[in-house]
């Protein structure tokens, strides 16, 4: 008998569910717990394991498709052989589900057999690496993969592509990325790994087309509109002196990682400032429900992390009650799966309070919308050196070459008065400015 193939339900408050993407195609051999399939909900992106081992006899639902929770989308046969008959129907009728329409007219030939290598590949990667590969051409068999089961990620073919070039080609600009100041000292992402030199794809579409949303864009669209309508958003900056955890930082980094197994990156000082922070000022960690603030008892700390096809805000849970080294593995740990789109739909749920980081593209600041229900979000900028107005202990003025951030808190004005977001940032400032905590 065939194993249906259903739609997971990712949480109790969510009953729907599309589909973006079949990783396989009719006829294709899976073992159980292999990527299927890509789905998105309202909450969560993530990859559907199948879930027996045999052969994808039949998709139901056609990539774009949204349907309820329990619907089946598709079907596997535990026997290859009997869903070899019905195999050339079922690609038939999944034709225009799993192979996007050319611009240009095909005959309609049959294709010859793929290469066993071709059909390795196409297991261990999706559309979009497949696509690079083909650009920069690049044999995928020769790429080592870093994703689950030896899956070959965006990154692990970028980094190859720049590793290739770097060996056999003259360096030349890149056309299409623009230029980024790269000042001594950079603020990392907590929540990404660092690259080494700056390397993007060419773009996916071709100027002039009419792409459709994915559904995650439509519900960042969604989100945004609605806090914009929903809040009314004030915004304060801070210059910040990280001259002193810079330092700190480049004389712990290496003990970190080796004592504890995690790098050591800039976020959880500012994620540690904030919390303490919002201890002093609980205001800022309240929500407003109808006419009344709800003050929230934990710290719900939402890190925004950047994704290849759109933003997601991960919560580190009672980040109040983790100590520093929690912190940062707490923070590593989301965004590595936010990225591997592993993610569970309560781990984006709950947040009091949000840190997004521009910074680490090189922006000087940046003006972040307020992600609800919270009442405000803080952005950090990217850490660079420049000259400041410093003073001694007797009140002398001297110009040194000093680590410099821009912090900005966005924040509800409807329940946050102005004086109480500058005392906040100002709390913040102190303590990153004398940090004294130990990192461990």
């Amino acid at each position: 008998m065939p194993t249906d193939i259903v739609m997971p339900q990712m949480g109790e408050s969510i009953f729907e569910g599309t589909i973006t993407k079949w990783l396989k195609k009719p006829g294709d051999k899976i073992q159980r717990d292999e990527p299927l399939f890509e789905i998105s909900t309202d909450k969560v992106d993530a990859e559907i394991p199948a879930p027996a081992t045999g052969v994808l006899e039949e998709i139901k639902v056609t990539e774009g498709t949204t349907v309820q929770v329990n619907t089946v989308v598709g079907t596997i046969s535990s026997d290859g052989e009997s869903a070899a008959a019905p195999k050339a129907a079922a690609e038939k009728k999944a034709a225009p589900v799993t192979t996007p329409p050319s611009p240009k007219a095909e005959a309609p030939a049959a294709a010859p057999p793929a290469a066993p290598h071709e059909e390795d590949e196409h297991a261990r990667s999706s559309p979009l690496v497949r696509k690079i590969a083909r650009e920069h051409n690049v044999d995928l068999s020769k790429v080592p993969g870093t994703g689950l089961g030896g899956r070959i990620t965006k990154q692990d073919i970028l980094a190859f592509v720049e590793g290739q070039s770097t060996q056999t080609l003259p360096p030349t600009p890149v056309a299409y990325e623009p230029p980024l100041p790269r000042p001594e000292v950079r603020l990392p992402s907590a929540s990404m790994p660092a690259p080494a030199p700056v390397s993007r794809p060419a773009p996916a579409v071709i100027p002039g087309d009419v792409v459709p949303m994915t559904q995650m864009r439509k519900i960042i669209m969604q989100r945004m509109l609605e806090s914009r309508r929903t809040s009314a958003h004030v915004h304060c900056m801070f210059e910040v002196d990280m001259t002193r955890i810079v330092n700190l930082r480049n004389k712990l980094k290496s003990s970190f990682e080796q004592r504890n197994g995690a790098r050591l990156t800039f976020m959880p000082f500012f994620v540690r400032a904030a919390i303490i922070a919002l201890q002093q000022f609980p205001i800022v960690n309240a929500s407003v429900e109808g006419e009344a603030i709800r003050y929230h008892r934990n710290i719900n700390m939402g890190i925004a992390v950047a994704l290849d096809w759109g933003l997601i805000v991960p919560v580190l849970k009672t980040a109040d009650e983790l100590n520093f080294l929690g912190l940062q593995r707490g923070i590593t740990d989301l965004g590595e799966r936010a990225r591997s789109k592993k993610l569970k739909p309560e781990e984006v749920e709950g947040s009091t309070f949000t840190v997004t980081n521009p910074g680490q593209f090189g922006a000087v600041f940046g003006l972040p919308i307020i992600n609800q229900p919270n009442s405000a979000i803080m952005g950090v900028g990217g850490i660079t050196k420049m000259p400041l107005v410093v003073s001694d202990r007797d009140g002398n003025d001297s110009i040194a070459i000093r680590s410099v951030v821009h912090l900005t808190l966005g924040y509800d004005h409807r329940i946050i008065d102005g004086a109480v977001a500058d005392q906040f940032m100002a709390f913040v400032k102190k303590t990153l400015e004398g940090w004294s905590e130990d990192v461990g």
